[in-house]
């Protein structure tokens, strides 16, 4: 039965490899629709950003992609085929718009080549699998690399949060003193988020964020764009 709760310097050093914004996946190129909704003043300054990715990070990610994230990490432990395919196709439907689901499948895709370079044969699979995501292939990582789950659910909405607040600097713009802010509070919440996403049954994973959905999707047609879509 595999220790979640293990924890030591090696897992410790694999997670922040895992979580850097030096991993070659292209995350810096998604602002997952901030750049539309700072295009169109819903947010205008570090209170308004650091609102939106706080409420983001405690309910869409907490009621969404730290539970799936906790399903495929298990599966990967037991070798269980099904339940990848289940969850993985779950999590891409969870994704209300092309934008977001191109993302996944992109970062998906090159955190899967990464780890196939790194000799994890598992990955090869999932390069251009329909329903690749990224969590999908950071979960085998974080199997593989012996990374507890709590911990790696920490790291894993850590790893998201910085890249929103990198797009944020960069659009709004706001200074990078501020961009630490954000973080400085977000660092103190992220540890409940995952615990509440680690405790939720099948029946109670799911969410709808309006805004974000719209702000993807009509980021799609965005005339002028910093980020990919």
């Amino acid at each position: 039965m595999i220790d979640e709760r293990r924890n030591d310097a090696s897992a410790l050093l694999r997670l922040m490899q895992l979580v850097s914004p030096a991993l070659p996946v292209g995350a810096y190129a998604y602002s997952q629709g901030m750049e539309f909704a700072v295009h169109t003043k819903w947010l205008q300054d570090e209170a308004a950003v650091g609102e939106w990715i706080q409420g983001l990070s405690q309910q869409l990610l907490a009621r969404v992609d730290v539970p799936v994230l906790a399903r495929l990490y298990r599966a990967w432990h037991t070798h269980d085929e099904s339940a990848l395919l289940y969850w993985s196709a779950y999590l891409r439907a969870c994704r209300e718009s092309r934008e977001l689901q191109e993302e996944d499948r992109q970062l998906g895709g090159a955190l899967a080549r990464l780890l196939r370079d790194l000799d994890m044969t598992e990955a090869e699979a999932w390069i251009d699998h329909r329903n690749t995501a990224f969590a999908v292939l950071f979960s085998l990582a974080a199997v593989r690399w012996r990374i507890p789950l709590q911990v790696a659910a920490q790291g894993y909405l850590w790893a998201w949060a910085e890249n929103q607040v990198a797009a944020a600097i960069k659009l709004v713009p706001l200074g990078q003193t501020a961009g630490q802010r954000i973080l400085s509070r977000l660092s103190g919440s992220l540890p409940a988020a995952a615990a509440r996403g680690l405790a939720m049954s099948d029946e109670q994973i799911g969410f709808v964020a309006q805004r974000w959905a719209m702000g993807s999707a009509l980021h799609e047609h965005q005339y002028s764009r910093l980020f990919r879509s």
